[in-house]
């Protein structure tokens, strides 16, 4: 069976997008995924297919009706997590990528206008997810995000799935610089131990390079980082005392 996703949205037409080129474009024709985009405004009760309404409290814009979005749920809802894409949520991160995709798939919520009722976002057991601190007109690029993040690493889509290994985040680092031909470019030579071909020496001159990425450009995984590589420290120095 196919990786699934399900994206509750009012505008479906702007599904697949992006999604329906490069890696996972194809791997949707090759079926190794799949892809519905569902209509809000199919459960609107109303002839003028009303969604939201008025906030209680007051104060501008206008809020998506739990009912609308209860019954949008409940259409679709089979056990896949369910997401809902707002900028006060959870940062995203790769370990939730990883988590979703080894499993069925993904129901993804679109917010617009202020937001969802909070009702129903309790009721659903929704994870609210943020691709940023920036707000965007609606979730439908945040979902588009998740899903090509989760999409590439499903089995076959990727050329080289040994590709994803190194990659930033991938060890609690950001990635390394990468060089190709020519070897000198505008007088900028690449650097020499990528020539040398003593893999060691590149291993370890590619993970300086993404330490010191990190170290200069994200103090908070750097910070997440040393205290990992802590942590294993302490538990291996632990296992050589208690081995029998």
């Amino acid at each position: 069976m196919s990786w699934r996703a399900t994206v509750l949205t009012l505008f479906p037409e702007m599904f697949p997008g992006p999604l329906g080129h490069s890696l996972a474009g194809r791997a949707l024709r090759e079926g190794i995924w799949s892809l519905a985009a569902h209509d809000l405004r199919a459960h609107a009760t109303d002839r003028h297919r009303s969604v939201d309404d008025a906030p209680f409290g007051g104060g501008p814009g206008m809020v998506l009706r739990p009912d609308i979005v209860d019954a949008a749920i409940a259409a679709v809802a089979d056990g896949r997590p369910m997401i809902f894409l707002t900028p006060r949520g959870l940062p995203l991160n790769q370990t939730m990528v990883r988590s979703w995709a080894s499993g069925p798939g993904l129901i993804l919520l679109c917010g617009r206008y202020e937001g969802v009722d909070q009702r129903v976002i309790d009721a659903r057991g929704l994870m609210e997810i943020s691709i940023g601190d920036y707000v965007l007109a609606g979730g439908e690029i945040a979902a588009m995000a998740v899903l090509d993040a989760a999409v590439r690493l499903l089995p076959g889509v990727m050329g080289d799935a040994a590709s994803a290994e190194d990659e930033s985040f991938s060890n609690g680092l950001l990635e390394y610089p990468h060089y190709t031909r020519p070897p000198v470019w505008q007088g900028r030579a690449v650097p020499e131990v990528l020539l040398s071909g003593d893999h060691a020496a590149i291993a370890a001159w590619r993970r300086a390079e993404a330490e010191r990425i990190t170290r200069e450009r994200r103090p908070d995984l750097w910070a997440r980082y040393l205290q990992s590589c802590r942590a294993s420290a302490e538990s291996a120095v632990a296992s050589r005392f208690t081995a029998p």
